[in-house]
C-alpha cells in the first residue's frame, strides 16, 4: 500500500546522479507499506494498493533506482558536506575496515613466521615479506570491492577479507605453502577490534588532532592581537565587570587544550586471545607457546596497547573514554559558538563578505553568523551519535553479542560531523573583525560596574557600609561617569587612594586580563606540546 499522488503534475526532468570515489554501486530500494485494508489505516492521507514501479507524488512519477551519488546519499557527509570531510574516508569508510582488516591478517601472519616453536610457517625471504607488505601498501578501492564480492557469497565479512588474502597469495610459492595459516587461531573480533583500534589512532592523529591545533592557535591569534582590547562582560546578561575580548578568546584556547591533551591520553587498546579472551585453541595446537606474551607483543608492534582481560571482544571501554572526551571538546566549542554568535548580534565583530555570498533570500542587507550556527549545529548532531557510541559500546551481553557491529561502522558518522564543525568554526574566526567603536561605545554607557573597585577599596579603609552605600547609588539608577566622581569626592579614604579611583574608567578597570590574554600561549603549548 502505498501514499497516493496528489495530482497528475508535469513529471520533473531525469536525474542524472554526480559518481563520487568510493561510490557504492547497490540501488537505493523502494520500501512499500504492507498490504492493508483503507479502513485499518488511521492516517488520513489517501492510499492505493496498487504495486509502483516509480514514487507517484504531486509532482508526478519518479524512478526510486538511484545510485549512490552526492545527490542521492542519505548522510549529508557523504552528499553535500563530502568535499570538507573526505580525508576521513581513507580511516572511517567501509574501504577503511577492510584494508585495516587486511593489514591485521598480513601482520599476524608474518608475526606467526617468527615464532621458534611453529615450525610450519618457517621465516619468510625477504622476497615473500616485500610480496605481503606491498598487499598492504598498494591496496585499493578496487581490491576493496573484491573483498565486497566475496562477502556476497559468504556472507562473512571478516571470512572475506581471508579468501581474499588466499587468493592473491596463490601467486608467491613461498606464501602459498602455508595459506591456512591466514586467520590462525582467531576469531573475526581478533581482527575487527585491531582494526577499529587501528581506524581510531589514525583518524585522530592525520586528521582530527591537526584541526583541533589548529582552532587552539587560531583562538590564540585572536587573544593576543585583542588582548588589550576592553570589552564589558555581561553576567546573567546583564553589564558586569570589564575584561578584554583577548582574555575571553583565551580562556576557550586554555579550555579546548585540556580535552585536546586529554584526548591524546586516552590508551587505545587491543585484544588478541580468541573465541572467549583464553587462547582455547592456541593452546591446543601449540601448548609450548606462550600465547599471552606473544599476543600482547603482536598488539604491541601495531602501535596499540594491550588489553589481556577480555572476552570475545575488546571491552571498548578505551572507546567510550575517547568519545566521552570528544563531546565534551564539542561543548566547549559549542560554549564558544554562542558565545561568538551573541557578540556578532552585539556589533562586537564584524564579519568579512564574499563577493557573491547571500546572507537571506528576502533581506539583502543580511551577514549572518552562519560558520558559527553551522558548527553548533553540526556539534550537537556530532554528540548525539558520539553519546550512543559511549553509553552502549561497553555493554555486551556474557561473552558478546552482535549489537556493537552495527554500532561502531558508525563511528565516521559522530567524527565526520565534529571535523565538519571543527572547520566552519576555523572558517568562522578567519572572518572575524574587531569592532572597537562598539565595544567602546557600550563600556561609556556603563560607568556602575565601578561600583565594585569602590566599595572593595571602602572595605580596605573602613569605610561603613560600603556595599550597601554603592547598592543605594547605582542599583535601578542611571549612573554617569559625573555622579561615579561625586561619589568619590565624598569618601573618606586616603588621597592616595581617592586619586586612583579617579582615574579608574569602565575602558581601565580590566585587572589582569591584558597579561592573561597575552600568555596564554605559554598555557597552550605546555599542554599539547605543540609550538605557537
Amino acid at each position: 500500500m502505498e501514499f497516493a499522488a496528489l495530482s497528475n503534475a508535469t513529471q520533473l526532468g531525469g536525474f542524472n546522479p554526480l559518481r563520487t570515489n568510493l561510490q557504492s554501486s547497490l540501488p537505493f530500494r523502494h520500501a512499500s507499506f504492507p498490504s492493508s485494508s483503507r479502513r485499518d489505516c488511521s492516517c488520513k492521507a489517501l492510499l492505493s494498493t496498487r504495486t509502483p514501479t516509480s514514487t507517484h507524488n504531486m509532482f508526478g512519477p519518479h524512478s526510486t533506482d538511484f545510485e549512490l551519488s552526492a545527490l542521492t546519499a542519505l548522510s549529508p557527509l557523504d552528499g553535500r558536506y563530502w568535499s570538507k570531510v573526505k580525508e576521513l574516508a581513507p580511516f572511517l569508510s567501509e574501504y577503511g575496515l577492510i584494508y585495516f582488516r587486511v593489514l591485521v591478517e598480513i601482520k599476524w601472519l608474518l608475526q606467526l613466521s617468527v615464532i621458534p616453536e611453529i615450525v610450519e610457517v618457517p621465516s619468510f625471504s625477504d622476497g615473500a615479506k616485500s610480496f605481503l607488505q606491498g598487499l598492504i601498501d598498494d591496496f585499493s578501492v578496487e581490491d576493496a570491492s573484491e573483498v565486497k564480492n566475496i562477502e556476497r557469497v559468504t556472507n562473512h565479512d571478516v571470512k572475506a577479507v581471508e579468501y581474499f588474502l588466499k587468493q592473491k597469495c596463490q601467486s608467491n610459492a613461498e606464501v602459498a605453502k602455508v595459506l591456512e595459516f591466514f586467520h590462525f587461531a582467531c576469531t573475526s573480533e581478533d581482527i575487527n577490534n585491531l582494526a577499529h583500534a587501528l581506524m581510531l589512532k589514525e583518524t585522530m592523529n592525520s586528521v582530527m588532532f591537526p584541526v583541533m591545533d589548529k582552532i587552539m592557535i587560531a583562538l590564540c591569534d585572536v587573544a593576543k592581537d585583542n588582548a588589550d582590547v576592553p570589552m564589558l562582560s555581561r553576567t546573567h546578561g546583564q553589564p558586569a565587570s570589564p575584561t578584554t575580548l583577548g582574555k575571553e578568546m583565551a580562556i576557550f584556547a586554555a579550555r579546548l587544550s585540556r580535552e585536546r591533551k586529554d584526548l591524546s591520553q586516552v590508551e587505545i587498546l587491543g585484544k588478541f586471545a580468541g573465541a572467549v579472551g583464553n587462547y582455547n585453541a592456541h593452546v591446543v595446537a601449540y601448548p609450548n607457546v606462550n600465547w599471552p606474551h606473544i599476543a600482547e607483543q603482536f598488539v604491541h608492534s601495531l602501535g596499540l596497547s594491550f588489553n589481556p582481560y577480555v572476552a570475545q571482544i575488546e571491552t571498548h571501554d578505551y572507546m567510550a573514554k575517547l568519545f566521552h572526551s570528544l563531546i565534551q571538546f564539542n561543548n566547549i566549542l559549542i560554549d564558544f559558538d554562542r558565545d561568538v554568535w551573541g557578540y556578532i548580534s552585539l556589533g562586537y565583530f564584524k564579519q568579512t563578505t564574499k563577493a557573491g555570498e547571500i546572507g537571506s533570500s528576502t533581506m539583502p542587507h543580511k551577514v549572518n553568523p552562519i560558520d558559527f550556527e553551522n558548527s553548533e549545529g553540526n556539534l550537537g548532531v556530532a554528540n548525539g551519535g558520539l553519546s550512543h557510541l559511549s553509553m552502549k559500546l561497553p555493554i555486551s551481553r556474557w561473552q558478546r553479542d552482535l549489537t556493537d557491529s552495527t554500532v561502531l561502522r558508525n563511528m565516521g558518522v559522530g567524527i565526520g560531523h565534529s571535523l565538519l564543525a571543527y572547520k566552519s568554526t576555523l572558517q568562522g574566526i578567519g572572518k572575524l573583525q574587531v569592532n572597537e567603536a562598539r565595544l567602546s561605545e557600550d563600556l561609556n554607557q556603563c560607568w556602575e560596574v565601578l561600583a565594585e573597585p569602590i566599595q572593595t577599596v571602602m572595605r580596605r579603609y573602613g569605610v561603613p557600609e560600603p556595599y550597601e552605600k554603592l547598592k543605594e547609588l547605582t542599583r535601578g539608577r542611571a549612573v554617569t561617569k559625573e555622579s561615579i566622581r561625586d561619589f568619590i569626592e565624598g569618601l573618606d579614604i586616603p588621597e592616595e587612594a581617592k586619586n586612583n579611583l579617579l582615574k579608574l574608567t569602565p575602558d581601565t578597570y580590566v585587572g589582569a586580563a591584558v597579561e592573561l590574554a597575552r600568555t596564554v600561549e605559554n598555557v597552550v603549548n605546555t599542554v599539547i606540546g605543540i609550538k605557537i
